[in-house]
């Protein structure tokens, strides 16, 4: 499933850094990524992005013009899928195996995703039983690079009133993680929003069979939501 550098050149660890998080960008929907985002993602400078932009457009693994997003190839796009699912299966393990919070294994998950082979990746997907999502609801990737995400996932601040599944909750903020897991949410959870939840930054939720909770706009944003009946 990897995909082959050009010949004579090997794909860094910031090279395989930069093409997961160009294809991350446009995952649940986002706007293709710049390289002044990317800068700001790394804290580097642009004139580092830019120099890694050109080794990986030599490559064949990314397109990009000036001023303009950057762009995975073909080949780009199964190489950053195959690093996304070695994250997410690595994150998987660790919980379920290991014991972490949910908030803890992100960090460990970007150091581990370039040691390991793809046997060990194949083993740990084995061996959990090929888990479909990893502990914050994100899609794992197959094998094939298919990735099944749920039929039209909204998330919180945008969806109206009605009685929804969590689907999947970003693991930006390790903080945010916390608080939720204080709320009992996570994926899974059955949650109704009434006709007027936004209050002074905060977003009221009933969950838990009527119970009751106020979330920060930052958590709110967080939650990625399934309509159900």
């Amino acid at each position: 499933m990897m995909a082959a550098p050009a010949p004579g050149e090997e794909i860094t660890r910031v090279a395989e850094d930069f093409l997961k998080a160009i294809w991350s960008a446009t995952e649940w929907g986002g706007a293709p990524i710049t390289g002044k985002a990317l800068a700001e993602r790394f804290g580097t400078t642009a004139a580092n992005v830019s120099d890694t932009i050109r080794r990986l457009t030599a490559q064949g693994l990314v397109s990009h013009e000036p001023y303009k997003p950057v762009r995975l190839t073909a080949a780009g796009e199964r190489h950053a899928v195959a690093m996304v699912r070695k994250h997410r299966l690595i994150e998987s393990f660790l919980v379920r195996t290991l014991g972490y919070s949910w908030e803890e294994v992100h960090d460990e998950a970007e150091n581990l995703e370039h040691a390991v082979s793809e046997t060990m990746i194949e083993r740990i997907d084995t061996l959990l039983g090929h888990p479909e999502r990893d502990p914050h609801g994100d899609p794992i990737p197959a094998a094939d690079g298919t990735s099944p995400h749920p039929e039209h996932a909204v998330n919180l601040p945008d969806a109206g009133p009605g009685r929804y599944e969590v689907t999947r909750i970003s693991d930006d903020d390790p903080a945010v993680l916390r608080l939720l897991a204080d709320q009992g949410l996570g994926p899974g959870s059955v949650i109704v929003l009434g006709t007027s939840t936004a209050d002074a930054g905060t977003v009221s939720i009933e969950h838990d069979g009527g119970t009751l909770a106020s979330l920060p706009s930052d958590a709110a944003a967080a939650l990625w939501l399934v309509a159900r009946d």
